[in-house]
């Protein structure tokens, strides 16, 4: 494996950077001092080895990062200009009332309306809303914060492995968390942001105890916890994504908030797939297809 410099990342994420600033003590000043002064000699160490550092960021950051030149900032404009149109198509298309569910123009029915009706609807509807109404209400936020920067690690961790990487440590806390690996790229830095790390375990936890034995409304609990774990994620994302976040930073702001809003819409779509037995991938990208078609002709139409 190759070795050389690489930069460092730190993500962090949690209520400090929710407090306003306050003057430390000289006895506080000494300690951050210390702590300053580890972090420097454990960045150097990792350097050494060809490692670099992915962290959730709740607290500031005391991590030196390179900025990105100002021909990779403008590529990165570029491409989060070009990928508004595909969100903005997607999220028409999914939300569109008139979102057919069979392919045949004679035999178009809207899907919403049929959906709206359905348990899974009403079960995945119910988890969300009382997530929702929990997180509002900060009650055992500690717990719910220690759970999303769990999952936001073991997230970054499994993507570096799926990129063929090694995580060499780990660390979660209340203040943020990290992990120590010898890869990064923006699949790596910005997957916690668009994968429900707790919904896929939900999901693979509900298959597996499907396989065991049939369970009694299987379904129901499914789309309930389904319903939770998607608004634990969604409203921990958007919490986190207004703290500075350097998972951003890394790649582009712009440019990476493009990426995240796609992939979400995208997730979204596919969870409504999977619900909905009328409304296959199939015809989602038909009725896609004819949104971008209609997109394109308009905007010919207008440069001509």
């Amino acid at each position: 494996m190759a070795r050389g410099r690489k930069k460092l990342h730190l993500r962090r994420t949690g209520p400090a950077a929710t407090r306003r600033a306050k003057r430390p003590t000289f006895g506080e000043a000494l300690r951050e001092a210390d702590r300053r002064a580890r972090q420097r000699a454990n960045q150097r160490s990792w350097r050494r080895s060809g490692l670099t550092s992915v962290q959730s960021a709740i607290a500031d950051s005391h991590y030196a990062q390179d900025e990105l030149s100002w021909f990779a900032r403008m590529l990165r404009i570029l491409g989060g200009l070009a990928l508004l149109p595909l969100g903005a198509i997607t999220t028409v298309t999914l939300f569109d009332p008139q979102l057919h569910s069979l392919a045949t123009e004679s035999e178009a029915v809207s899907f919403w309306q049929q959906f709206w009706r359905t348990q899974a609807f009403l079960y995945f509807t119910i988890g969300f809303v009382l997530n929702a109404g929990w997180f509002f209400t900060r009650l055992v936020q500690p717990l719910f914060l220690y759970l999303y920067v769990l999952g936001h690690e073991l997230t970054h961790a499994v993507f570096v492995y799926l990129c063929l990487g090694r995580v060499s440590g780990f660390r979660v806390g209340l203040d943020g968390g990290h992990i120590v690996t010898n890869k990064s790229n923006i699949l790596i830095a910005l997957s916690p942001y668009f994968v429900p790390f707790w919904s896929v375990i939900i999901l693979a936890l509900m298959a597996f105890l499907g396989l065991l034995a049939p369970l009694p409304h299987h379904e129901k609990f499914l789309f309930f916890f389904m319903g939770a774990t998607w608004s634990f994620h969604l409203l921990w994302t958007l919490w986190i994504i207004r703290r500075d976040q350097p998972d951003l930073q890394e790649n582009g702001t712009f440019f990476s908030l493009a990426i995240i809003y796609l992939a979400n819409v995208l997730l979204l779509s596919s969870l409504v797939c999977l619900a909905s037995p009328e409304l296959t991938w199939r015809h989602f990208v038909y009725n896609w297809a004819n949104n971008f078609m209609d997109v394109a002709v308009s905007a010919t139409r207008m440069l001509d």
